[in-house]
């Protein structure tokens, strides 16, 4: 029998040795002060990520409220269905002047006919360039062309507007002449050339992360079953990457739709209800703009028109989320 430990003892003379008791070990406990930080800290983030809640419920809500108001005064059918848009109104009783027309179809349709055009132009540019950047640039050619891209999410939209006016313009007007088409001053063709270029960042810079991040294996089984690089590309980086680019389309989408300045500058402030891009068209937040400059009552129904134009502005936007986060959820299930 071997030696025992000095504090090991035999038990019952079977030569068993008994092992030594455990020496217990007292579990480190958080000093009082470092708890109360903790939660602080949590407190803090906490309150940090209900700011965004909280100013989402209070621009919903002010929406709301004054737009019942303006539904007090102007019917909803009218607002929704009428053709005309004339918010013209008299100001005081004994003044003459117009009762005003609220129809928002024409800003609708103006807003989206523009925005359609800023797409068409954003869309196969931002996604072409992500993919060239994403899987054919090299990286010297990419360090220069990714951040030249960026630089025009960068230009204030006064700046595009000026370009849409000095050189987009004249230029639709000069070919048009030369093919027999009359072609506005204001289109809605040449501001929705301009917003395209301003969004197209917005797609590419989104769609080269998407592309990026999908997983080299998939491209690399492609290849390995005798696709070709542009097969692979097209057949399987590109609809794995596909929630990544619709978020960019949604992204451009919301960035088209919400601008202001160029569409005054460029397209003009004429409700006309036409589908014709080479005329003049408005849109629904140059509209709020005009509403409220200047010195306005907040009890007549022009005024708080501007209100209700951006509820129904906001209902859009959140349609155009609802579409793509359909889209994004079934080809994510195809594949995770």
């Amino acid at each position: 029998m071997g030696l025992l430990h000095p504090e090991q003892k035999v038990a019952g003379g079977a030569g068993n040795p008994v092992p030594p008791p455990l020496r217990q070990q007292s579990m480190p406990h958080k000093r009082p002060r470092k708890v109360l930080a903790d939660r602080l800290v949590v407190a803090i983030l906490f309150a940090g990520s209900m700011v965004a809640i909280l100013v989402t419920v209070g621009i919903v809500l002010s929406l709301v409220f004054e737009t019942v108001r303006f539904l007090q005064i102007v019917p909803l059918t009218e607002f929704l269905f009428s053709l005309h848009w004339s918010p013209q109104t008299a100001i005081r009783t004994d003044q003459v002047g117009a009762s005003g027309e609220f129809g928002a179809v024409p800003l609708i349709t103006g807003t989206l006919l523009i925005s359609a055009i800023a797409l068409a132009v954003a869309a196969p540019t931002g996604l072409f360039c992500a993919i060239y950047l994403a899987e054919y640039a090299g990286s010297k050619t990419r360090a220069i062309i990714k951040p030249t891209l960026e630089i025009l999410a960068g230009v204030p939209t006064v700046v595009y507007g000026f370009f849409a006016v000095l050189v987009i313009a004249p230029i639709l007007r000069a070919g048009g002449d030369e093919i027999g088409l009359s072609i506005s001053s204001e289109s809605a063709l040449a501001a929705g050339l301009v917003m395209g270029i301003m969004t197209i960042p917005f797609v590419s810079s989104t769609a080269d992360d998407a592309l990026v991040a999908v997983p080299l294996s998939l491209k690399e089984g492609a290849l390995a079953l005798g696709s070709t690089r542009s097969e692979a590309i097209r057949k399987i980086v590109v609809p794995a990457a596909l929630p990544g680019i619709m978020g960019g389309m949604l992204l451009a989408a919301s960035r088209a739709i919400g601008e202001t300045m160029i569409v005054v500058m460029a397209a003009g402030l004429a409700a006309n209800l036409s589908l014709n891009p080479l005329e003049a068209v408005t849109t629904v937040t140059v509209q709020i703009v005009t509403l409220l400059t200047g010195d306005q009552e907040f009890d007549s129904a022009k005024t708080l028109a501007a209100f209700a134009l951006g509820l129904l502005l906001f209902l859009v936007t959140l349609v155009l989320n609802v579409i793509a986060q359909y889209i994004v959820k079934n080809y994510r299930e195809q594949y995770d």
